[in-house]
């Protein structure tokens, strides 16, 4: 009964993850929520060169945000930084070349950042979903490297320049992929047994919803949230998942659809009168376990990741201060 109930929990949510999905949730949207002025905040996005990245950056810039770029490949950025100034009119758009799958790189970036910057709003959405392991130049699985320990380092190194910022929010760009996977804190880097990287992906996806509610815990002045943008039609969908998206290309949100509970999530005053630490999906709060799965975690899994991660980190952290 349990595995019918989830398997029909399951279909209706992948039903509501495409385009009709979004256009359902849409006619229940306030315009108003997103209809704001942000002059005079500082919004960080990363892989903002492309896709979701790229259109909340976007939607920002429209809205008169100062809006820092933080992607790895220059000439994309510059292409994507050139578009977002013409569409826009918004001349307050910085860029920073940075790899997030390698933590040295993304303290030296914070610890600049930190000194020349002021920051309201984080938004971790750079990812990736490589399908064989592979291991960064640090020895790290790629996967693991910049979806979650990329994710906590960036978010750690900023969170003391947040914590001076008026309305400060981090919001993190998951997946409803997490909802198949319970947190493995006993293989992190993916080494035991046959590698698939799709469930890699969603494990990863679980850790980052497992971060932000751990988060929201520790830092009661910054509002974290976690969100599934749905099925989105990008670049990364594209070369990533390839079957999937020849599949379901004719189903799939617009890249601004995607985009859209970031967006919301980023400047409404709506999203911050929610607890913080939520999973969001189109503007809403939702489970972040299906019913009767054996996906919960005990507490003290939860807090053995937060201790791994850190000691991941303060060790990249020494090296690129030596």
């Amino acid at each position: 009964m349990s595995w019918y109930r989830n398997t029909v929990w399951l279909v209706k949510g992948l039903r509501e993850y495409t385009r009709g999905g979004y256009e359902s949730a849409s006619k229940h949207f306030n315009p108003a929520d997103v209809e704001v002025d942000v002059a005079g905040r500082s919004f960080l996005v990363t892989g903002a060169n492309s896709g979701i990245g790229k259109a909340t950056a976007m939607e920002i810039a429209r809205r008169g945000g100062t809006v820092h770029l933080v992607c790895r490949n220059k000439e994309r950025a510059e292409a994507a930084k050139e578009e977002i100034v013409t569409e826009t009119g918004n001349q307050n758009i910085f860029l920073h070349i940075v790899d997030i799958s390698n933590p040295k790189e993304i303290w030296k970036f914070a610890e600049k950042f930190r000194n020349e910057h002021k920051l309201n709003v984080l938004i971790n959405n750079a990812g990736c979903m490589v399908n064989n392991r592979e291991l960064t130049e640090d020895g790290l699985e790629k996967n693991f490297a910049t979806n979650t320990l990329g994710t906590y380092i960036m978010t750690t190194a900023l969170v003391p320049l947040l914590e001076k910022a008026a309305d400060a929010r981090v919001i993190t760009v998951s997946s409803g992929g997490m909802l198949v996977q319970k947190l493995n804190i006993s293989d992190l880097q993916s080494g035991n047994g046959p590698f698939d990287g799709t469930m890699v992906y969603a494990q990863n996806k679980r850790q980052q919803v497992v971060l932000t509610e751990q988060w929201a815990k520790a830092h009661r002045n910054i509002h974290f949230s976690v969100m599934h943008p749905g099925w989105a039609d990008t670049p990364a969908v594209r070369s990533s998942m390839p079957d999937f998206y020849e599949r379901m290309k004719n189903s799939l949100r617009t890249e601004a659809q995607g985009a859209d509970t970031v967006l919301w999530l980023a400047v409404s005053a709506e999203a911050t009168k929610l607890p913080s630490g939520l999973f969001f999906q189109d503007r809403q709060p939702v489970p972040t376990h299906l019913p009767l799965a054996y996906t919960h975690s005990p507490p003290e899994d939860e807090e053995k990741l937060m201790e791994v991660l850190e000691e991941f980190s303060q060790k990249f952290k020494s090296v690129s201060a030596g």
